[in-house]
């Protein structure tokens, strides 16, 4: 995490005021303002309760959800209202430039990069740019250490506006979090190497977690009249609204997976202005809320800024397949694989409590003075052989586990059946 170190400054020319008022003549997003915003497009009670299939939260009554009709996937309308155009990918087969967007302190270590992705910077398709937050004598440095990573991200939008790569990819500093992506092993070398950039391309936005929770499918409400104690973030979107986005009343609901990582295409971050992103940054280094909120508040609002729409919640098979090659052919197929996730995890508890069980039975037989448990104690053995059991079910669950996932990296290969996972068109000849 990234801690306030430096004193508060006050960058030259970036005036808050100056900007507020220069955006009221000026809208600084040439998009139709009635999409994607207002309290019409908060989820309805029917779209709370048909969740995507696979979230594992309860499937939807509706036998249409996640089915494969005539070779097109069925999926729910939840995803986003963005008005953005789908952005053009370039020809089947070219490469895409990528740069890697890390924000770290002087402590923090990010040799992994050159250890894991050393390949890819080789060639020339990636480059990085880690900025050192509390060292303003390293090659890159924010004007201030406030924000957690929201500062690091905007600077780097600020200073590389001009010469930007085709895809540009924003990720914490450490290697291994519990918010990656669970298939990759919660591993950000395997997302960024299986990363499609051509799904970075078409969307323009793309956030790197693939699950929902935290954070779909309704998360935010800024406009809520009471405070909660769990999102305390909330109520300081509210209040900080017409400062960030004062040309845009403020959305019923803001929603995106957690946790401020993803991914923009040069063309989308440059359907922006460059003074608008110095704008929000101007008032990240003015806010007088804490390193830490003022950094919660950009969580559930870079959707906003990237696709103009406050809810963006895709299929979170569509989501592996088509961003990461992850194709297990539907969401119910998707979905058997966490629910043999879940039994492994059950049976390696109920092995742990076994063994556990076992080994204090163990110890009282040997603390004993004949060597044998009294009648209540022989009430808690555990049943023999019920360990054998439950390794033998470890490993064929694992095994079963191993064998679904290397099938859906083989089947992530073919575009043709990415496109039909992510129910977009494809004609022969297109790429991925």
């Amino acid at each position: 995490m990234l801690r306030r170190f430096l004193p508060f400054v006050i960058v030259a020319g970036l005036s808050t005021l100056f900007l507020f008022t220069a955006f009221q003549n000026v809208a600084w997003r040439s998009l139709p303002q009635s999409i994607g915003l207002g309290d019409r497009y908060g989820p309805s009670e029917e779209e709370k309760a048909n969740a995507l299939p696979d979230l594992r939260a309860g499937r939807p009554q509706d036998e249409g959800f996640g089915k494969v009709s005539e070779g097109v996937f069925k999926e729910p309308e939840v995803e986003s209202h963005s008005p953005y155009p789908v952005g053009e990918t370039k020809a089947a087969g070219s490469m895409y430039t990528k740069c890697l967007v890390i924000a770290r302190m002087s402590e923090e270590w990010t040799g992994w990069i050159d250890e894991e992705l050393g390949d890819m910077l080789d060639d020339g398709l990636l480059s990085k740019a880690v900025y050192v937050v509390d060292d303003r004598s390293a090659l890159l440095h924010p004007p201030m250490n406030k924000g957690h990573e929201v500062m690091v991200y905007l600077s780097y939008i600020i200073d590389f506006y001009d010469k930007l790569e085709d895809v540009n990819i924003f990720m914490h500093w450490h290697r291994f979090a519990w918010h990656n992506n669970e298939l990759l092993d919660t591993d950000s070398a395997l997302m960024i190497r299986h990363l499609s950039p051509e799904r970075v391309t078409r969307d323009g936005y793309m956030n790197l977690r693939c699950h929902w929770d935290p954070g779909c499918p309704a998360w935010m409400h800024p406009g809520a009249s009471e405070r909660n104690l769990d999102k305390q973030e909330e109520k300081h979107i509210a209040d900080s609204w017409a400062e960030l986005f004062p040309l845009d009343p403020i959305p019923a609901v803001l929603a995106q997976p957690c946790c401020a990582q993803f991914a923009v295409s040069r063309d989308r971050i440059r359907a922006l202005p460059k003074q608008r992103y110095i704008h929000l940054r101007d008032w990240l280094l003015r806010t007088e809320l804490s390193d830490y909120m003022s950094g919660r508040v950009f969580e559930y609002i870079w959707q906003y800024i990237f696709t103009a729409s406050p809810l963006h919640c895709p299929s979170m098979s569509a989501c592996y397949c088509d961003g990461y090659g992850l194709c297990f052919g539907s969401p119910q197929d998707f979905d058997h694989w966490f629910e043999l996730r879940y039994q492994l995890e059950e049976f390696k508890e109920e092995l742990r409590l076994w063994k556990e069980q076992a080994d204090l039975i163990e110890m009282a037989r040997k603390g004993s003075k004949n060597g044998r448990l009294g009648g209540e104690e022989m009430l808690d053995v555990p049943q023999t052989g019920t360990d054998g059991w439950l390794e033998e079910q470890i490993e064929a669950a694992g095994q079963e586990m191993e064998g679904l996932k290397s099938k859906a990296f083989e089947r992530g290969r073919d575009p043709r059946l990415r496109a039909l996972e992510a129910g977009r068109e494809w004609q022969e000849g297109d790429g991925f």
